[in-house]
């Protein structure tokens, strides 16, 4: 039975799925594990009920506004951001004003800077879309080509990007390991119950003391990791992606973040995909969210077949995934507009 809901959402997007699905086929052809990409970018959006949006996402944290240049993207997702408005607003010089009034009177980067300052998500519209690759791999280990079958991948990621990679590596044959802080659960057990098992259901699951030292064991026995951390923040606790890929022939190491590894700002789907572009058009001509949070899923998507090509050639590679250049990389690819 077809699902009309679905298929709308589908729609919408579809023009700008033609490399995504090429992805998807590949990643299936390689794998043997069957894709449906209507039901993978939009499944969290029919479980939860969401409708389609506009300048206001569908989960409806994140929201499109007007600047004196054009459109931009904040993503007040966490109490923490809805309790560093009054700052943000006084960094635009309008304290005690309202966020659209202040969105207006500077520059879409101007807003997205400052948002950026006080450590929320937003971006203005296309910022990234420079066409960088979706997917940058540095080596720093031996090759030993290897196929997902029984590879043990210790997941420290979070939401959706992350998961949803270790999910199809785990459909392909590997050992996926959940791995969690006792202090930093993930986000995502406190949304849609059914999408979070739809992501985790099989993959083994451990929660520890980032700060005891017991994470770098259980790194330490991984052939894949999948992270979306700032690199900083692993270095602290003594992990290396580099010293990790160098130790053993053939590991990866994916390292997923919103503008790249050197790029320290904080992304979420919805801004991220404002940021690449990846958004629809209103009758005139006016960006609007395209999706439920599309950076994510397309993300994903990415990260995986990339884990699977390297594995093929031999690994020994960090595989720099950003969200925002996969958003762009598909709005490049669309008919008209965005």
């Amino acid at each position: 039975m077809k699902n009309t809901a679905l298929d709308g959402w589908m729609a919408t997007a579809d023009p700008f799925l033609g490399p995504l699905r090429a992805l998807a086929d590949d990643l299936t052809e390689r794998t043997g594990v069957p894709l449906d990409l209507s039901a993978t970018l939009f499944r969290r959006a029919r479980l939860a009920g969401f409708t389609r949006p506009g300048r206001i996402s569908a989960g409806g944290s994140c929201r499109l506004l007007g600047t004196a240049d054009g459109w931009a993207a904040v993503n007040l997702a966490r109490p923490d951001d809805l309790a560093s408005l009054p700052a943000l607003l006084a960094l635009l010089g309008t304290p005690g004003g309202d966020l659209i009034t202040a969105a207006e009177q500077v520059t879409a980067g101007h807003f997205a800077e400052s948002a950026q300052m006080l450590g929320i998500a937003a971006a203005a519209h296309r910022s990234d879309a420079s066409g960088r690759a979706p997917v940058r791999a540095e080596r720093h280990g031996w090759r030993q080509p290897r196929t997902l079958a029984g590879l043990r991948v210790v997941d420290l990621s979070a939401l959706w990007a992350g998961p949803l990679c270790a999910k199809l590596l785990g459909l392909a044959g590997a050992h996926v390991v959940k791995t969690e802080s006792t202090t930093r659960p993930d986000g995502a057990r406190f949304g849609h119950p059914e999408f979070y098992r739809w992501l985790h259901d099989g993959h083994e699951s451990l929660v520890l003391d980032f700060s005891s030292g017991a994470l770098a064991q259980v790194v330490a026995e991984a052939d894949v990791v999948i992270e979306a951390s700032r690199p900083r923040a692993l270095r602290r606790l003594g992990i290396h992606p580099e010293q990790f890929l160098a130790a053993r022939p053939g590991r990866v190491w994916v390292g997923i973040t919103g503008y790249g590894r050197q790029d320290d700002r904080i992304a979420f789907g919805d801004d991220a995909a404002v940021a690449g572009g990846l958004t629809g058009l209103d009758t005139r001509g006016d960006p609007v969210f395209l999706g439920d949070a599309l950076a994510d899923p397309v993300t994903g998507l990415y990260a995986a077949r990339a884990v699977v090509r390297s594995l093929a050639s031999g690994g020994g590679e960090l595989l720099c995934v950003s969200m925002a250049a996969c958003a762009a990389a598909l709005a490049a690819s669309a008919p008209r507009p965005c």
